[in-house]
């Protein structure tokens, strides 16, 4: 990796992408720490500082900080993500969709994309009016009314637009994978604070702590033991061989090579993850703006909102946070196999390798290898949905102990994934520019 990113700061071209990248990422960080109008930042401060370990406190996270701030990217990208998941999932029930994705070509990729910020539009829009309803009875707007509401709107929805246009342009002038690298960016920025925790735990106000360094150590090793976890898992494949008999076509014989097909452990990545996150915390998002005041009483309303932010925070019990985490992990495996199966078909690719002449050794054509790959597959599956779940419930459990640290599995995840995937496109951009100026010699 190290050698990838110093050959690269070697190439002029590759240098000049990562060079516009940084610019726009500091542009976006620039964008975090301004308010839309229309806000009391002090009142702000005191209503976010009590929101730390909530629903509002795992935005916060994923966001950079900009959500507690009410900045212009408040709502991030997550509008954007979300009106991707939901144009895939319609591509999978609407035959012109899935036609228009799969056959369309470039044209049909400039109008998915057309659809999908449509979409973020609408769902930005309606993000951005739960924000301001949710937030308009806690005093941190100075003139709650009409006007202001539609300031802070527009001011929210504008700041989605320009996130969509930097990722946009990051993947298209810069590195590439634009709205992860703007994930990427707004989860490590938290990584200061985490920083400043692990040396508090060190040194104390009565100085230093040998149990808090000893704690700090496990910390740091348990992290280091998760990422390598995590990089083994994203990297790890099962390669399922395949050979093609020898046909003569002509004067010329064709065939007769061996190859395989890439099987990853983790197929569907952080999808399931951020799918049944989504699912978990939406009832608490629900209440928060339309039932604010029954979340402090002990009604069902009290209940399902203390049972659906125990993903985000240990001040609702174990009883809540054994029981969300239960669901949790159900709704993960059961997304994961919806996620794989979704992305990978085993009767096409089955099909596809009975037509091209080739087989799996072993295992006869047809359905006999659907069946071999779907059984192979779910193998995977499980694994990697139950790999999952310990990586997205483990920090959930150590909320319980005095340890509050910035990063949660599904942000271990994201992070790792993204610096893997963006190591890649810097090896692939360097390998084309080898191959261009091999052609031009």
């Amino acid at each position: 990796m190290f050698k990838t990113i110093k050959n690269a700061l070697k190439t002029p071209e590759v240098r000049k992408k990562l060079l516009y990248t940084l610019i726009l990422i500091v542009i976006f960080r620039l964008g975090c720490y301004i308010t839309v109008p229309g806000v009391d930042t002090f009142t702000l401060a005191e209503q976010m500082s009590s929101a730390t370990g909530t629903l509002t406190g795992l935005i916060d996270t994923i966001s950079g900080g900009a959500f507690s701030r009410l900045s212009i990217f408040a709502m991030t990208i997550t509008p954007y993500i979300t009106s991707s998941i939901v144009i895939q999932l319609l591509a999978m029930i609407i035959p012109s969709l899935e036609k228009l994705m799969k056959e369309g070509g470039e044209l049909g990729k400039q109008k998915i994309n057309r659809y999908t910020k449509l979409l973020t539009l609408v769902l930005s829009l309606v993000e951005a009016l739960g924000i301001y309803i949710s937030y308009s009875s806690t005093g941190i707007f100075i003139n709650p009314g009409f006007l202001t509401g539609l300031i802070v709107v527009v001011s929210l929805m504008t700041g989605t637009a320009i996130l969509m246009w930097l990722g946009e342009q990051i993947t298209n002038k810069g590195i590439g994978n634009g709205i992860s690298i703007i994930i990427f960016i707004g989860i490590i920025s938290s990584l200061p604070s985490a920083i400043v925790s692990l040396w508090n735990l060190i040194v104390t106000d009565t100085g230093f702590s040998t149990v808090g360094f000893v704690t700090a150590i496990a910390v740091i090793v348990g992290a280091l033991i998760l990422v390598a976890g995590v990089v083994f898992v994203q990297q790890a494949e099962r390669r399922v061989p395949v050979q093609y008999a020898k046909k003569v076509v002509g004067r010329k014989m064709y065939g007769g090579q061996n190859t395989h097909i890439p099987l990853k452990l983790a197929m569907a990545g952080v999808m399931p993850i951020i799918f049944a996150s989504s699912f978990m915390t939406f009832p608490a998002m629900l209440i928060q703006i339309f039932a604010a005041d029954s979340i402090t009483g002990t009604g069902f309303l009290a209940g399902l909102y203390k049972f659906s932010i125990a993903t985000s925070t240990s001040d609702v019990g174990w009883g809540y946070s054994l029981a969300n985490a239960l669901v949790y992990l159900v709704l993960i495996v059961g997304f994961t196999f919806f996620y794989t199966f979704a992305t990978f078909n085993p009767a096409e690719v089955s099909t596809n390798i009975k037509q091209n002449g080739g087989f799996i050794p072993g295992i006869r054509a047809g359905k006999p290898t659907t069946d071999y790959l779907t059984s192979v597959i779910s193998k995977l599956t499980w694994f990697g949905s139950l790999f999952l779940s310990v990586i997205a419930i483990l920090p959930m459990l150590m909320r319980f102990t005095s340890l509050n640290l910035a990063f949660g599995g599904t942000s271990i995840l994201i992070v790792v994934g993204v610096a893997l995937e963006t190591v890649q496109q810097l090896e692939s951009q360097l390998v084309m520019r080898h191959y261009k100026g091999f052609l031009e010699k």
